[in-house]
């Protein structure tokens, strides 16, 4: 397990996917975001989400899925990709991905994990499709009928949000936004899936089209997502290579000369006990991800990108002997270490 006390160049995808597997199925502790409409509904975690109940909470699960999944094909042979694999043949079954479909289905849950959990039941859907391994091809199709649901979710939500939703957390339109792209782009055909890349698009257009001079005011106290980087990430997977070039430079002026300079700072976590506080290090991470993959959109002739990949590197560097201090870290930092890592 990658503590305070590893240095970064431990965590490996094998070291972060060892991570995962020591919480992906852990249920207690718990936060459970759950519509009670009678009493029938008190049920333990297990029997509320029969595959996503560990790892503290349920989008939190499914990203460590995704993990575990996107570890097995960089490291196919380590001992954790084995175990990973065991771990989606015992769990994504049909009688379970039912269930899971039928909490969704269920009156007065509409909004549940919406957008976050469903933005990562894409990402993890697109990685399964797009597998070797047998286990996880069949893991992939069989949790189909969940991933054809959320699809459609998307397609029905995405066009009545009238405003995006720009703070750094869950609710964040623009990440979500970029792991549904991701699904689209990866494995999402047919009519459906030619839709669902229309929306994501349009609205990243309609949102942020417009926007000029960001001052980047972050972070806030309990912001895992820069606001204003993944607002510029969104942007680069929507808009064509030109196009975009043109916002950027008109969102971010002055980037190249290290403004604003609140994006170039690293947060400084405060207490890694406190569960709100500790989204700080995934900040970190995050802004490392989305300054190298914004680099490598820009290209190397972009004044910014040399700047963006010392700032990443410096993000890294501050975030990543921390993975493990807390639980209410290590329940979920390891999946924003790798989208980092892998950038």
């Amino acid at each position: 397990m990658i503590t305070a006390r590893h240095p970064p160049d431990q965590a490996t995808p094998g070291a972060l996917a060892h991570m995962a597997l020591g919480h992906v199925e852990r249920e207690y502790p718990n936060l459970i975001t759950h519509l009670m409409r009678d009493a029938q509904d008190i049920a333990a975690p297990s029997t509320l989400h029969p595959i996503f109940y560990g790892s503290l909470d349920w989008h939190s699960c499914v990203h460590s899925y995704w993990l575990l999944a996107r570890a097995a094909r960089l490291c196919p042979e380590s001992e954790s990709a084995a175990r990973g694999k065991a771990l989606f043949e015992r769990n994504i079954t049909p009688e379970k991905v039912a269930r899971e479909l039928a909490y969704f289905q269920a009156p007065g849950r509409g909004s549940f994990e919406r957008p976050y959990g469903w933005a990562w039941l894409l990402k993890l859907a697109a990685e399964l499709n797009t597998a070797s391994h047998p286990a996880l091809i069949e893991a992939g199709r069989t949790l189909a009928p969940l991933t054809d649901f959320i699809v459609q979710q998307f397609i029905n939500f995405w066009p009545k949000q009238g405003y995006p939703i720009r703070t750094g957390t869950h609710y964040n339109s623009a990440f979500a936004g970029i792991l549904a792209l991701d699904h689209v782009e990866s494995c999402c055909a047919g009519v459906q899936g030619h839709e669902l890349g229309r929306i994501l698009r349009q609205r990243a257009s309609d949102w942020f089209q417009s926007d000029r001079s960001a001052q980047a005011w972050e972070p806030g106290g309990d912001e895992f997502l820069s606001p204003t980087l993944i607002e510029a990430l969104y942007m680069a997977r929507a808009l064509e290579p030109q196009a975009f070039v043109g916002w950027f430079d008109a969102f971010l002026p002055a980037l190249a000369d290290g403004q604003p300079q609140t994006l170039f700072t690293p947060a400084v976590v405060s207490d890694r006990s406190d569960g709100k506080i500790a989204h700080l290090d995934g900040l970190n991470l995050s802004r490392a991800w989305c300054f190298r993959a914004l680099a490598a959109r820009l290209g190397e002739g972009h004044p910014a990108s040399g700047r963006m990949r010392d700032s990443a590197t410096e993000h890294l560097s501050v975030a990543l002997p921390h993975l493990g201090a807390d639980y209410m870290g290590e329940h979920w930092l390891a999946t924003f270490a790798l989208l980092a890592l892998e950038a």
